[in-house]
């Protein structure tokens, strides 16, 4: 077989045998097909899209490209929960540490942030020592003695998805659902738990903006998780606006930890114990999502969702007195509150635009390995529908000096809408996908 073949046959529209696509990741694994020739694949790919059994053949290729941890040959059940991202996405950091909580093993591997969108491991860094760096043994190791860890992708699981990504985003490739589909669920079958909650994302903060696309990835995913034994099920929500209150690193971690404590905004506190149930109830330990609830709110109360965050905080290095008083967390030196502008009802809020604010501040990255700034971030003081005056608070600027958060001002009022009629936002919880 040769690379050009292949890259021609779809570029022409026609189907791709399973051996072809093995044929073609395995090789470029290997470095053995150059790098200009998988870009005009993927863009081949992007184009003229890829039917059911390509999508398959391709995420086992990539599967099969490295090393497999099957870790539910270790633990069972063993779940995994996945968003696709957005501004004040913290609920994994809220959801793994409920999960496991109530008796069910968490073994988490996450991303960092790239653009307007936030990374898991970046808000966990905002606790000084916290190591994601773990070995295959340390993460076995971890999830075995506290029934959680929170990691970062090892470089030995589905190496073809990291090879491709970076290609991906750099050819105008990224926006692909069958290379979105391939690329997240080669990871969770490299990994190999037993269940899997995908939260898949739509909205103006969202990587898919209409629920459409949003839906159809959702059912792609699933019939892969599907096909390769695992128990997989995913969510859409809505990403109109950003989730909670809290958009920054060490900001958002402690709006979870409030969570944990029954506490924090009503929308992302919604969602965390939603998912939560729905994993509850994947896995059989709770017959029902009232019952599931019910387990939810009952390790909040003893203050075990807490204690198991701060357990496995410590247990990979984190100073984890600092889950126990978040005040302790990381603290920007300057804060600005920003005043409504008019009275009248929040319209809209562009979570896009919020999120690429917060990059400004530092605390995002616009390339991967970029430095960040945990402490920087925005706190919400009203959302959509609410009703405010002119001169109330509107949301309160977190940044390393006040002239870096009075030059943010005008973008951020930039990403308000206004309304002199009462709005509501979208239900947040749209659809589950079975």
């Amino acid at each position: 077989m040769q690379a050009v073949d292949i890259i021609a046959k779809k570029r022409d529209g026609r189907i791709l045998s399973a051996e072809e696509i093995r044929h073609f990741i395995e090789h470029y694994t290997r470095d053995q097909i150059p790098d200009y020739q998988v870009a005009a694949w993927l863009m081949a790919v992007y184009l003229q899209g890829m039917n059911t059994d390509e999508v398959h053949a391709l995420t086992s290729a990539m599967v099969e490209s490295g090393e497999q941890l099957r870790i539910r040959d270790t633990l069972s059940p063993v779940v995994d929960k996945h968003s696709t991202g957005g501004v004040g996405d913290k609920v994994t950091l809220a959801v793994a540490p409920l999960v496991a909580a109530c008796g069910v093993a968490v073994g988490k591997m996450s991303g960092r942030g790239l653009g307007h969108t936030g990374g898991t491991l970046d808000k966990l860094e905002s606790v000084p020592g916290f190591r994601v760096e773990l070995s295959q043994q340390e993460f076995l190791d971890t999830l075995q003695k506290h029934q959680l860890v929170l990691a970062g992708q090892s470089q030995e699981l589905a190496p073809a998805d990291g090879k491709l990504y970076a290609l991906r985003d750099v050819t105008g490739t990224v926006g692909s659902l069958p290379l979105i589909a391939s690329s997240i669920m080669s990871k969770k079958l490299a990994i190999g738990c037993s269940h899997l909650l995908l939260d898949v994302k739509f909205g103006s903060g969202a990587l898919l903006k209409p629920v459409e696309q949003a839906r159809e990835l959702a059912q792609i995913m699933v019939a892969i998780g599907k096909q390769a034994g695992m128990h997989t099920v995913a969510t859409l929500t809505s990403m109109a606006q950003p989730l909670g209150a809290a958009i920054g690193n060490a900001l958002e971690l402690a709006e979870a930890i409030a969570i944990l404590r029954g506490e924090g905004p009503a929308d992302v506190r919604e969602l965390c114990y939603y998912e939560a149930s729905e994993l509850l109830v994947m896995t059989g330990k709770a017959p029902n999502m009232e019952e599931a609830h019910q387990q939810v709110m009952q390790v909040i109360l003893r203050g075990e969702a807490v204690a198991k965050l701060a357990e496995v905080i410590a247990a990979q290095g984190g100073d984890g007195s600092m889950i126990e008083r978040p005040e302790k967390l990381p603290a920007a030196p300057a804060r600005l509150i920003v005043k409504a502008p008019r009275s009248g009802y929040i319209a809209a809020i562009e979570a896009e635009q919020m999120g690429r604010a917060s990059m400004h501040l530092g605390a995002g990255r616009v390339r991967k390995g970029e430095p960040i700034d945990h402490r920087t971030g925005f706190v919400l003081q009203a959302k959509i529908g609410d009703y405010v005056h002119a001169g109330d608070a509107l949301l309160e600027i977190h940044a390393r000096t006040v002239a870096e958060a009075e030059a943010i001002q005008p973008a951020v009022l930039a990403c308000y809408a206004w309304s002199e009629e009462p709005t509501q936002p979208l239900p947040l919880i749209f659809e589950t996908v079975h």
